[in-house]
């Protein structure tokens, strides 16, 4: 007769999960997200100085181009994140530490076929979104340079997320921190001291990428050793290699369909006229201070729900998600009450054009909602990443896609921008319910020990 699942050893899943411990968590992915923005505003202004719009254009676009292909690999980030910290969770370090270096040859792998398919794939991007000859000549010697960072862009999704599982989100902090005030110093140095250019720019953020992975492979170094002294055998055994692409896949497959909803909006705003679309892009922009402030909050959901889900406690991780999820709450509604407050004067610091200014006040009301709104779907994706249903996130994603699909057919012809702005709406509710009904699957799993 089968004996019951024994719970795991005694570790971090048997440590209480309070309010304290969830903003240790969160804080440092708070502040680390606050710099990212700066870099941007600091590269535009640095190349500005030279006086020139092509520059400025070049590095912009090069930059999109960029960060759109590793996009591609962002999967790496929540996968680690939420397998490592079941890992730890089952009080076995050196399966964490297996799971960050599959992560790190998959990401080695990816950035090296990235620069050896370099040329067919800039020759594409320059076709579907052509440029003028001086501004993608410029862009190419930017991306030429660019993309030997590749393999440690992307690892760094890898190491950020075994760095979150482990709490220890201050080591991502002093990353972005490092990376961030290199790349504008050398910024300076490039640009304006040495008058390189675009490819001083791109020289910088080289550099920086780099110097980041260290750091973070610095950090995760005894993990991987460990790995490799006591997971050698079957670090890529093909059973655990199935089940990493299956979960990786998942997520891969729900957050393209969730860019494709967001492409759709600004695609769809865009057809409502110059005013309309700039509003809505300023209005995105506060809507993204969103996103960076309660991204915190949904990874210290991932952590401490896979830790739960690995030590097989479900009363552990009702807790943890529950006392994240009011975390995020208090968070969505403070945000809710500055963009209430405080959004005509920052609509005012983004726009000078007044036609702008008075559409995107027209809208307001939808981003004062939208964090409130939002803020379930957010969290719910944190709890279910740490328990790892990534089929169910993938499910309810399409059924989520579907439905916005239709809420645009009715809603846009009716109410126009207001009712692209319902649509988006729309599709943050339908996520957080369609999860939540789903989310018992995670303390049952959890209760039973099942393999995904």
């Amino acid at each position: 007769m089968p004996t019951a699942p024994q719970p795991a050893p005694a570790g971090a899943a048997d440590r209480p999960v309070t309010s304290g411990r969830v903003l240790r968590i969160a804080l440092p992915i708070v502040l680390s997200n606050a710099t990212v923005p700066i870099l941007g505003l600091v590269d535009t202004g640095v190349i500005g100085q030279m006086g020139q719009a092509a520059p400025i254009g070049a590095v912009g676009i090069g930059a999109i181009l960029l960060s759109t292909i590793y996009w591609i690999f962002g999967f790496l980030r929540m996968g680690t994140s939420g397998l490592v910290a079941q890992a730890k969770g089952a009080g076995d370090p050196a399966e964490g530490g297996a799971h960050l270096t599959r992560a790190l040859t998959i990401a080695g792998l990816a950035g090296l076929i990235i620069i050896l398919l370099q040329i067919p794939v800039f020759w594409m991007a320059f076709r579907l979104s052509p440029a003028t000859p001086e501004v993608e000549a410029l862009a190419r010697q930017y991306l030429l340079i660019r993309v030997w960072g590749a393999p440690a862009t992307i690892a760094l999704y890898a190491v950020t997320g075994w760095l979150i599982a482990e709490e220890r989100t201050v080591g991502v902090l002093l990353i972005q921190v490092l990376m961030n005030g290199l790349n504008v110093a050398l910024d300076f140095w490039f640009v304006l001291g040495l008058g390189w250019g675009v490819q001083g720019v791109a020289t910088a953020s080289l550099i920086a990428e780099w110097s980041g992975l260290a750091l973070g492979l610095c950090l995760a170094r005894h993990a991987i050793a460990l790995a490799l002294r006591q997971r050698l055998a079957d670090l890529f055994a093909a059973v655990k290699l199935r089940y990493f692409a299956r979960v990786n896949g998942d997520i891969l497959i729900r957050t393209a369909l969730l860019q494709l909803c967001f492409l759709s909006f600004l695609f769809l705003g865009a057809g409502q006229g110059d005013v309309t679309l700039a509003a809505n892009h300023v209005l995105l922009q506060l809507l993204s201070v969103t996103a960076y402030a309660l991204d915190g909050f949904a990874f210290a959901a991932e952590t401490l729900v896979g830790q739960a889900m690995g030590a097989r406690r479900p009363d552990r991780l009702r807790r943890a998600a529950i006392v994240t999820s009011q975390w995020g709450a208090a968070g969505a509604l403070l945000l809710a009450a500055v963009f209430w407050i405080g959004g005509p004067a920052f609509i005012d610091i983004l726009t000078t054009s007044e036609p702008v200014r008075h559409a995107a006040r027209d809208y307001l009301p939808w981003l004062v909602a939208a964090p409130v709104i939002g803020v379930a779907s957010w969290m719910y994706d944190g709890i279910f990443i740490g328990a790892m249903l990534t089929r169910e996130m993938r499910q309810a994603m399409i059924l989520s896609t579907a439905i916005y699909a239709l809420s645009l057919i009715v809603l846009l012809p009716l109410f126009g921008n207001s009712g692209l702005w319902a649509a988006l709406m729309v599709l943050n509710i339908m996520r957080g319910v369609t999860l939540a009904l789903l989310y018992p699957r995670a303390e049952a799993r959890a209760a039973t020990a099942a393999t995904p």
